[in-house]
């Protein structure tokens, strides 16, 4: 019998150093990033080291979410990862959400629809429950996903501090 779990196909939206995609190695989720998408210049070159020293398979990174081609991923996508900005949301800054020049989700919200993957995956600050997060669930349900969330710490995981961040889950409904 093959027990060999099949090769799940990820797109990075907002991937900053691969945070995110290192979370699903070190869960055993046997993945291919097709593309990240990331505009911080430094976040770049720190993914681009990556690739060149082996610490992630080379994939290409586009700089612009709002112009990400995502019509030519349709049906080849797994999984949709994103930390999306925290800014509009987070407790530190001025809590602008939706006019926050920075919200990105709608854009991730057009590309989910674009792309159609089995399944999404984001993480965000906790300020979030309070600012945007019904709006992200509601949204995720609109276009056919069952969303959870769930609030996680660091510390929950090993590390030596606490930094809890919500993560939400959702996977497409079956049809």
């Amino acid at each position: 019998m093959d027990n060999t779990e099949e090769l799940q196909t990820v797109i990075s939206f907002c991937s900053g150093y691969g945070g995110i995609e290192r979370g699903l190695d070190l869960a055993g989720v046997n993945h291919r990033v097709l593309a990240f998408v990331e505009i911080e210049s430094f976040a770049i070159q720190n993914l681009v080291s990556k690739m060149e020293s082996g610490l992630l398979d080379p994939a290409p990174i586009y700089t612009n979410l709002k112009t990400f081609p995502a019509h030519i991923f349709r049906g080849a996508v797994d999984i949709i990862t994103s930390g999306y900005p925290c800014q509009p949301f987070s407790q530190a800054g001025k809590r602008e959400g939706e006019e926050d020049p920075r919200h990105l989700f709608p854009y991730i919200k057009r590309h989910i629809d674009a792309i159609r993957p089995i399944r999404c995956f984001f993480e965000n600050v906790t300020g979030h429950i309070t600012m945007g997060l019904p709006t992200v669930i509601s949204d995720l349900e609109e276009l056919g996903y069952r969303a959870t969330w769930g609030i996680f710490s660091a510390a929950e995981t090993g590390a030596h501090h606490e930094r809890k961040r919500v993560f939400i889950m959702a996977n497409a409904n079956s049809n």
